[in-house]
């Protein structure tokens, strides 16, 4: 019978006496001798298989008996000890064969020791047997707890996983002989961690056991225990940390943070000019975080949106130039949605966010504004000083359509009343001047730096008011015996008359 199989049930008693007998016997050789010579038929060693518990904690204590089956017990064998070891962790009685160890054992250091016994004639001095070699072998307790060697661990795993998903192994280390009874065999419990995630106890796999929301909590430490015996009574236990990272799905959609947006643009500015931002906030990270926004009503096509793609905003620019006299406010409706989206969460991302706009477009005082680009008049010359010529018109285009104040900043012979009605305060003859070119500036009263000029063209028409005169002095002669019908022409005919 194998006492290592009764080993684990012996475990702290202080010697461990014999269980099995090994016998180490030498044949009987066919040598030849000298006549009146007989063979030796048997002659061995008779020893005991020996074991020790570890840690015993006497300082020395009897491991068992070395004997020759030569010894009858009278005192006249010595027996000795050799080997690593031999004199220091062990010695022997030499005249009993009583095996000691001298110190306290550690299995995991040494499991095994092996030593060689040797048996003399105390009479003669020579050896009774040959040197025998033996093995001394100590047994395990369950002294060593286990351990987690490459702790602290760290794993990632999606949020909203199912049930069931794995999410990393740990794995402990028992120093502790795995054969000997269940001092090395572990389980695996999770100390902290409910109810999101479960550890299988033998095989130390973690696996989750709730869906979680990283919106809502992005890490987890778990604490793992592994006990040996297989958790049974007297069983030595270990932990270890694991730190668990749930990284982002896309399951939330970009929402706005506000429902309305007041915006205001001044009339006056040009297109591309930005006019304001929107801010809708996305509970994910990274490009799940990522967003487009885009105006879905605007009929006026005086707006459009454009993405920060750094800052995640809505930026608000001007398409078209405002007139605030034309259309003093804009409501538009601005919508949002991710950037990237799962082909799993294309359904849910279609309804994208939305919000509303309104865009108020301020009111700048603007120059007066005449009712046509150039005037153009007509007036007979001669006409006394103060005669109309004609009206001027501009208008303040701002609404609280200030009071215009007219001026004519060319043409000295005319001038300009109040209500735009222009005369003439000197002589008009065309035959001087047929044309005047005018300018007449429009100026607001309660804002003279608000002025406008447009050109007026006044056009001197004849009258007869001239006699006709002759370009030159003319002198004629004619004889006096001149016949009818006869033509005088020039000095030259007073020549003919002689």
């Amino acid at each position: 019978m194998d006492c290592g199989i009764f080993l684990p049930f012996m475990l702290g008693i202080p010697l461990l006496w014999p269980c099995l007998k090994a016998t180490e016997k030498y044949k009987t050789e066919k040598v030849k001798q000298p006549a009146g010579y007989h063979l030796r038929v048997k002659r061995g060693w008779v020893w005991n298989q020996f074991f020790v518990p570890e840690e015993m904690n006497t300082t020395r204590h009897l491991i068992g008996r070395l004997r020759s089956d030569l010894d009858n017990g009278n005192n006249s064998f010595q027996y000795r000890l050799l080997g690593a070891g031999a004199g220091s962790i062990f010695d022997i009685d030499d005249s009993t064969g009583d095996i000691y160890a001298n110190q306290r054992l550690d299995r995991e250091e040494q499991s095994l020791y092996i030593l060689r016994a040797q048996v003399i004639d105390s009479t003669t001095g020579r050896a009774v047997e040959p040197e025998s070699e033996f093995v001394i072998r100590v047994s395990d307790i369950n002294d060593n707890e286990p351990k987690f060697l490459d702790e602290p661990y760290e794993a990632m795993v999606p949020e909203m996983s199912p049930e069931g998903t794995f999410v990393t192994q740990v794995t402990a280390s028992d120093a502790d002989d795995p054969a000997s009874g269940n001092n090395a065999r572990l389980l695996y419990s999770l100390l902290q961690g409910q109810p999101y995630f479960s550890v299988e106890p033998t095989t130390g796999i973690i696996r989750i056991s709730s869906k979680m929301d990283r919106e809502l909590q992005d890490e987890y430490w778990l604490i793992i225990q592994a006990k040996d015996m297989i958790g049974q009574h007297g069983a030595l236990s270990g932990t270890a940390s694991v730190l668990i990272k749930l990284s982002d799905i896309n399951d939330n959609k970009p929402i706005f943070k506000d429902s309305f947006y007041r915006l205001t643009v001044s009339e006056s500015a040009p297109t591309g000019t930005t006019i304001g931002k929107i801010t809708a906030y996305d509970n994910d990270i990274g490009e799940n975080a990522e967003m487009d926004y885009f105006i879905e009503d605007d009929d006026s096509l005086t707006f459009d949106i454009i993405t920060n793609n750094e800052t995640q905003e809505g930026i608000v620019i001007l398409k078209k130039e405002v007139d605030f006299e034309q259309q003093s406010h804009y409501n538009i409706r601005a919508k949002v949605r991710n950037h990237h989206v799962e082909e799993n969460l294309r359904n849910y991302h279609m309804e994208a966010s939305s919000t509303f706009i309104r865009v108020q477009v301020e009111d700048l005082d603007e120059p007066p504004v005449f009712l046509f680009p150039y005037y153009a008049f007509k007036v007979f010359e001669g006409n006394p000083n103060g005669s109309f010529i004609g009206i001027v018109s501009a208008i303040d285009p701002d609404q609280k359509k200030s009071p215009i104040r007219y001026s004519i900043t060319k043409g000295k012979v005319f001038s300009v009343y109040d209500d735009g009605t222009i005369i003439n305060t000197g002589e008009l003859d065309r035959e001087i001047s047929a044309w005047y070119n005018l300018s007449v500036t429009a100026t607001e009263r309660d804002n003279v730096q608000q002025i406008s000029s447009v050109p007026v063209y006044v056009q001197v028409l004849n009258i007869n008011d001239h006699a006709p005169e002759f370009l030159q002095y003319y002198e004629t002669y004619v004889c006096e015996n001149a016949e009818y019908g006869q033509v005088n022409e020039g000095p030259h005919f007073v020549l003919l008359c002689l």
